[in-house]
């Protein structure tokens, strides 16, 4: 029994260790637009399909992780899981192949050694036991990796919203002053990278797939798909369209910046609101029992005192 406890605490241990290792990696990662560009760039160059591309990609060899998402792949319906994972890491913030790489083999390492270890501590007990444990560490060692990456891309995108009214204020300022469209987003991301750096690296993004080559209604279009905000739609639709038929942008971007500052506004006045109601259940769980406790235990110890020497203290 011994030994079972301390192979748990280890193995447990062991597994927060590669889970902050891993979460430290993945909201530290330096954007390199360029070279994710030219690796889009040389992958539809060379590659003839789907098929081809998947087996270019997944292949044994070339290190641990790599031999691991090789063995994911070629599992019924990996090759879906980890194309998945892929989008919804870029949809987090996370471009560079192998931190998608080393989150898929994570994933896949910590529900396999969650599934082994409850098998071991279940081995002993009975079959209901065994479902039961074994089905609580499926549903944990499945659901707790895609909550963090779940979190990761909701408080990305937050970001995100809360960066534009400030960002295309700037952006319409500096066009006004004559800038070509793509200087005037290099401009802003510079100015932008240490206030929000989300942002600036996505309009960096933009402005190297234009200058690899992509059209620029393109790779706005893709910086559309990889953050999934509306406003961002709208605004890409606003600088394709204001391209097409020569209009001017910066008026147009300072009222639209108008506008993302009102919903901001609406926003958090709409969480404001909402507070009231999820404060409701803390203080109700905890809050009043404990003053229940405070005002009435005092009260209720005194009079069962007062009855206690009453009735001890009277005639016999």
């Amino acid at each position: 029994m011994v030994v079972t406890a301390s192979l748990f605490f280890i193995l447990t241990f062991a597994t927060i260790i590669a889970i902050v290792w891993s979460g430290y990696h993945l909201l530290h990662e330096e954007e390199s637009p360029l070279d994710d560009r030219l690796a889009e760039l040389q992958s539809a160059a060379g590659a003839a399909g789907p098929e081809v591309r998947v087996s270019r990609r997944r292949r044994a060899g070339g290190g641990i992780i790599n031999s691991m998402l090789y063995l994911i792949s070629v599992v019924p319906g990996g090759e879906d899981w980890l194309r998945e994972n892929e989008r919804e890491l870029r949809a987090a913030g996370v471009r560079r192949a192998e931190l998608v790489g080393l989150y898929s083999a994570g994933h896949a390492l910590f529900f396999v050694a969650l599934m082994g270890l409850m098998l071991y501590l279940q081995w002993d007990n009975d079959f209901m036991s065994k479902l039961g444990g074994l089905a609580a560490a499926f549903i944990l060692g499945w659901l707790l990796p895609k909550q963090i990456l779940y979190r990761l891309v909701k408080r990305y995108k937050a970001r995100l919203q809360e960066a534009l009214p400030d960002t295309i204020d700037m952006l319409g300022i500096v066009l006004g002053t004559g800038l070509a469209l793509d200087q005037a987003l290099l401009r802003v991301s510079e100015e932008m990278r240490h206030i929000y750096p989300e942002l600036a690296a996505e309009f960096y993004t933009v402005v190297m797939q234009v200058k690899a080559g992509q059209e620029r209604s393109k790779a706005f279009n893709q910086m559309v798909r990889r953050t999934g905000i509306e406003d961002i739609k709208s605004l890409a639709a606003m600088i394709v369209q204001s391209e097409k038929f020569g209009t001017s942008l910066s008026h147009a971007l300072k009222v639209y910046a108008d506008a993302l500052r009102t919903r901001r506004r609406l926003r958090a006045e709409a969480a404001i609101g909402k507070a009231g109601i999820k404060m409701l259940f803390p203080i109700v769980l905890f809050i009043l029992p404990a003053l229940f406790v405070i005002t009435l235990v005092p009260g209720l110890l005194t009079t069962l005192r007062d009855l206690k020497g009453g009735i001890g203290g009277g005639p016999r």
